[in-house]
């Protein structure tokens, strides 16, 4: 049962990635941008469960992904939300969240597999916790400033 989960888990990542970039690349506007978010945020859900499945099933050795899925689908969920309800300051919430959310898995991505990467599993691991985050942030930041209200 397990390791249908994590095939489950593995492939909802995957789709996220893939919608993920696709939401980004697209215009801003309904269609694909938003059926690519819509299709984001369903697979999040699927991720999301599954993790907090497998950290609890392996709780010793995966406890921190129980935490991590928790923050980071927090994230994706604060940026579905605020688009949908269109609360105040609404368009940096859902940047922030749903690219915040994206840091989350490909940071996820990178730690669970730079072992398997040449040269690169030379690297202290601590540094590819962090490295998603330091690249992301100021796009973050570049993003939402485009698309400030007003500008």
């Amino acid at each position: 049962m397990l390791t249908s989960i994590l095939i489950t888990h593995t492939l909802a990542g995957t789709v996220c990635l893939i919608s993920g970039l696709l939401a980004m690349s697209s215009r801003k506007r309904k269609g694909r941008h938003t059926y690519a978010g819509e299709l984001y945020h369903g697979a999040y859900v699927t991720v999301f469960i599954t993790a907090l499945i497998m950290s609890i099933w392996h709780w010793e050795e995966s406890q921190y992904l129980f935490y991590i899925a928790l923050f980071s689908y927090g994230l994706s969920l604060s940026g579905y939300l605020a688009v949908k309800r269109k609360w105040k300051d609404w368009i940096n919430f859902h940047i922030g969240g749903m690219l915040g959310s994206y840091i989350g898995i490909v940071t996820a991505v990178v730690v669970v597999n730079v072992h398997r990467i040449p040269l690169l599993n030379e690297w202290p691991t601590l540094l590819f916790w962090f490295l998603p985050t330091i690249i992301g942030m100021p796009l973050i930041f570049l993003v939402q400033w485009k698309y400030k209200p007003g500008k």
